[in-house]
């Protein structure tokens, strides 16, 4: 079902995310082309959008679908240029690049894994299987210093701001996708208690401050 399809790689450019889509599309992997430009959103990380266009795919193929990209990818690895950028890392850098694989393309993910095996390093798929495990418990982690946002939500909350219910909303149901495909929620259950006051309080004190400044309005015009 589409309702299970999430984000699995976005693009700046249409071209780019058609390629991908024809790929997966031919080893049976369903695909939705969209944009990932959300009509509201509040980011509370400060994070810019970048990529304009994404490829969602159902959560159980995101093994198949990183299996396909990179054994695509493998046939690319002896054509590189010799001045490609990744020839000058150390041994250090490019393990940093499979640790934190989830921040790099595909093709300088293999390119180091092939570097680090010319270099007489031993990579194997117990290790590599490791380093994704571990690097998904760092990625898991909640996000933090969620404090000045909970402050202001409930400030926004008792003044009667819809803002209130914006920010307790999100804090409270806003869900990361993992590399993996898993969604979990941004934040620590405590600040998704807080966000679900916040939310509780605003859409509660919302309405009536609303009717109040219309009473108001109603009684200056009479007056």
């Amino acid at each position: 079902m589409i309702e299970n399809f999430i984000a699995f790689r976005s693009f700046p450019t249409l071209n780019q995310a058609k390629e991908l889509e024809l790929l997966l599309n031919k080893n049976n992997i369903k695909t939705v082309l969209g944009d990932n430009i959300p009509p509201l959103d509040i980011n509370f990380s400060g994070s810019t959008l970048q990529n304009q266009y994404e490829i969602k795919i159902d959560t159980s193929d995101f093994k198949k679908a990183e299996a396909v990209l990179e054994k695509d990818t493998e046939n690319l690895l002896d054509t590189i240029d010799e001045d490609y950028y990744l020839l000058s890392f150390t041994n250090e850098e490019l393990y940093e690049i499979l640790l934190n694989s989830d921040e790099w393309n595909v093709f300088d993910y293999k390119l180091a894994q092939k570097l680090l095996t010319d270099r007489g390093k031993t990579i194997d798929s117990e290790m590599l299987t490791s380093l994704k495990n571990e690097r998904l418990k760092i990625l898991a982690r909640p996000e933090e210093n969620q404090k000045a946002w909970i402050i202001a939500g409930y400030i926004f909350a008792l003044l009667g701001g819809g803002i209130g219910i914006v920010i307790g909303y999100s804090l409270w149901r806003s869900k990361k996708t993992l590399p993996n495909g898993e969604r979990i929620y941004s934040y620590s259950a405590e600040d998704r208690k807080n966000g679900q006051r916040i939310f509780l309080i605003s859409i509660i004190i919302f309405p009536l401050a609303l009717i109040l400044k219309i009473l108001s309005n109603i009684g200056a015009l009479n007056s």
